[in-house]
């Protein structure tokens, strides 16, 4: 991150908007506006924003096998004949 332009009031991207949006192009790092000093946005570019999103979603489906592998480990998990046999019992499905 480069404070001296990742960082910026909301009145500089309101008369520059082009130009940052140029600069989040070139550079893929976030933009944070400030109001009053405070952050109060951050403006991506639309395909590192994707990338993002793309690795939360691969953070998460990794952290669901942990604790299901974590679970078979603490011996909180059973056949999956049994759970599809007690499905079938409780909603009157035959096989």
């Amino acid at each position: 991150m480069d404070i001296t332009k990742d960082i910026q009031p909301m009145t500089t991207f309101r008369n520059h908007s082009a130009e940052i949006m140029q600069h989040l192009k070139e550079t893929k790092r976030p933009v944070i506006l400030t109001v009053n000093g405070k952050a109060a946005a951050v403006v991506q570019d639309a395909e590192a924003y994707q990338h993002l999103l793309d690795l939360v979603a691969e953070a998460s489906a990794a952290e669901g096998i942990r604790q299901g592998l974590e679970d078979i480990r603490n011996g909180h998990s059973r056949p999956a004949g049994e759970a599809f046999d007690e499905i079938r019992a409780e909603y009157g499905i035959s096989r």
